[in-house]
Parts: C-alpha cells; sequence; structure tokens
C-alpha cells in the first residue's frame, strides 16, 4: 500500500524529464509537498485502502525457498558494534550518542579505532540541526574508514520524504540552514510550487542535488556480521524482492538517474512498517524468524517507532527496537546498542534535565 502524499501535476514530473535529457541527471516522478509546518506527533502520512501487489506473497504451497546473500550490503562481524536510534535534527544527541558509543571525543574526533557505528536513519526533520547532523556523520565514516572502523547511517523515510520534496516535519532553522543552496537548477515549474523558504533545501535535496548525492550513498539495509539494520523492518517479501536490489535502486533514484522505487513509499516496505518497531504480534515474530533464516542472521535491529521507555527487545531477541526518542523533540531517554559477538548490551547516558 501507498503512503499518500500531495503530489504535484503530471507537468512538473514531464518537465524533470526533460531537465533530465539535456543536463544534470533529475529525477522525473518527484514529489512535492511544501507545507513548512511539522504538525505534532508522530509521522501522519499513511497509505491508501488499495492493497500492493508487489508484496502479494505467493500461496505457501508454491512459495520459493529464498536465500538473499547478496555481498554488497553486508559487512564482517568487527570486535565490537554500537547502533544508534532516531535522531531528528538534534546535534548535541548525536553528539552524546556518538560519545557514549565511545566513537568520537568532546571535540566530535574518531576515536573510535575500528569500532563499527550503524546510525539506523532519520537523522533528520523535527530538529533544527539536519544539516549539521548529516555532516557529521559524513565526516565521521571518512575518519572511522582511515582507523579501520566504520560509521554507516542508513537512510529512514525522513530522508526519503526530503528527497521527494515532502517537507512537513522541516523547522524554520532547517529551511534557513540551506539558504546558500542554488535552486536554479529544479526546473520553475516545480520550484514555484514551494515557498521561497524552502527552495534552498529543495534544491539541496532534488535527486541529483547535493544532499541527495550524499544520501545516495547510505544504504536502505546493511547487514554487519549477524546482525540486520535498517529503518523499519524487513519481511520476506523484502527479501523476495532483494535487499542489494533496494539500495542499487534507491541510489540510483537519489542521483537523479532513475524513478523513486514503490517499496521505499509502502506502508509495508523497509522504511515504514511498524509490525517489528513497534508491538510485534506472534505471527509477526514467525515471519522474523523465516527472514533471518533466509538472510543467514540472528536479530534484527530496528528504529521508526519511539519506545520512550528505552532500547527493548521483542521475538525472543530476535528483533532489539532502538529508537528511544532521544532528540529534544521525543525527550526520550539517550541509549544506544553494542553488540560483541553473541552479547547485546544496553548503553545508558545521563538522563536529560527534566
Amino acid at each position: 500500500m501507498k503512503r499518500q502524499r500531495q503530489v504535484l501535476p503530471a507537468l512538473i514530473a514531464a518537465l524533470a524529464l526533460a531537465s533530465c535529457a539535456r543536463s544534470t541527471p533529475i529525477e522525473p516522478d518527484s514529489r512535492a509537498n511544501a507545507a513548512t509546518a511539522a504538525p505534532s506527533g508522530g509521522d501522519t502520512a499513511r497509505p491508501s485502502a488499495a492493497p500492493s501487489a508487489l508484496f502479494a506473497s505467493p500461496p505457501a504451497s508454491v512459495a520459493p525457498k529464498v536465500s538473499d546473500r547478496d555481498p554488497s550490503y553486508r559487512l564482517p562481524a568487527p570486535q565490537r558494534l554500537v547502533a544508534i536510534g532516531d535522531l531528528h535534527g538534534d546535534l548535541a544527541a548525536t553528539r552524546a550518542a556518538l560519545r557514549l558509543a565511545h566513537a568520537v571525543d568532546d571535540r566530535d574526533r574518531w576515536i573510535g579505532g575500528k569500532l563499527v557505528v550503524v546510525q539506523t536513519g532519520d537523522e533528520i526533520d523535527r530538529g533544527d540541526d539536519d544539516r549539521a547532523v548529516v555532516e557529521l556523520f559524513d565526516r565521521l565514516a571518512d575518519a572511522a574508514h582511515a582507523a579501520g572502523g566504520e560509521v554507516r547511517a542508513l537512510l529512514g523515510n525522513h530522508e526519503v520524504m526530503n528527497v521527494s520534496g515532502d517537507f512537513r516535519y522541516v523547522t524554520a532553522a532547517s529551511f534557513a540552514a540551506f539558504r546558500d543552496q542554488d535552486a536554479r537548477r529544479v526546473p520553475a515549474a516545480i520550484l514555484s510550487q514551494f515557498p521561497v523558504e524552502a527552495r534552498g533545501r529543495l534544491a539541496a535535496f532534488f535527486p541529483g542535488g547535493p544532499v541527495a548525492l550524499r544520501l545516495s550513498q547510505r544504504s536502505a539495509v546493511v547487514v554487519v556480521g549477524d546482525t540486520l539494520f535498517v529503518h523499519g523492518g524487513v519481511t520476506m517479501d523484502h527479501v523476495r524482492y532483494g535487499l542489494g536490489r533496494l539500495n542499487r535502486e534507491t541510489s540510483r533514484w537519489m542521483t537523479g538517474q532513475g524513478t523513486e522505487p514503490s517499496i521505499l513509499t509502502d506502508d509495508q516496505g523497509p522504511l515504514w512498517t511498524r509490525r517489528y518497531s513497534d508491538d510485534a504480534s506472534p505471527i509477526d515474530c514467525e515471519g522474523l524468524k523465516e527472514t533471518l533464516a533466509a538472510l543467514g542472521v540472528q536479530r534484527m535491529v530496528v528504529g521508526h517507532t519511539p519506545h520512550p521507555s528505552g532500547i527493548s527487545p521483542a521475538c525472543d531477541e530476535r528483533v532489539w527496537r532502538i529508537d528511544t526518542g532521544l532528540s529534544a523533540y521525543y525527550r526520550g531517554p539517550l541509549e544506544v546498542l553494542e553488540i560483541r559477538g553473541d552479547k547485546v548490551t544496553v548503553l545508558h547516558g545521563e538522563k536529560r534535565a527534566p
């Protein structure tokens, strides 16, 4: 099922396609919703009632055995691995989480050595520090790699929403942070649909734009050792689709060389499903067991749904929910997840002042 969006007229898609043909590649199926005020509460976009044929599973009697061992999204197990949940434009909380992980010092310099850090998406929206958070993770990715470690920031639904032109959760300060961006590369018919204060951000996030190109280097899913990381969740339908394929198609769209994969906007897609990040049912847990077996991993780590009581496991510790709402918007606890071999530990930071 597709999430409902406000979609601009077909003329805009045609103009973007024409622009792609004559100069810099630009996404021909770009969406836009330029409301500048972020509504309160959780993500309000919801799917239509029409079922999606994409995720319709074949009958069990004819369903093939599926295994997705594509090496393109797999990293070997490190000695120490730390996962950080949703950050939502809060630079102070981001720094605190990285220090809790012993990844950076008090000047944001990498001190993690061969540590691997995975951040499960939604670095942006709701807070004022979007640009600073994204740039910090990009810089740390280079520093960590040079030291023999890794920093992998994944794509969340909010990164995808912004590349699609959906700015409902952007603050005034985060719009202002992108005023220096040149909006002339965006087709005029699209640009005119956005208020002046949003146009710099549009230029940055529009497929082929500087931030979209940065995000195109990030994955929707990654496996590190025997742990699968994703923003919302992975099901057998996604395994059948191909996780490596998902990453490649998403990257092509963000660089302006392809259309937005429909799996990214599906309510039960990997960036939107809450079947594991919320209260998983027994049926969901059985499905998770099958998915993990097909991928040859022991557990899944997800963000997406805030858990103000802190990081918690479900489905006999086959899934760990790490979105604690640690940003200022939600004011949840500062916690990160540490994995050393088979040992999974929740690291607790200082409690937020009331």
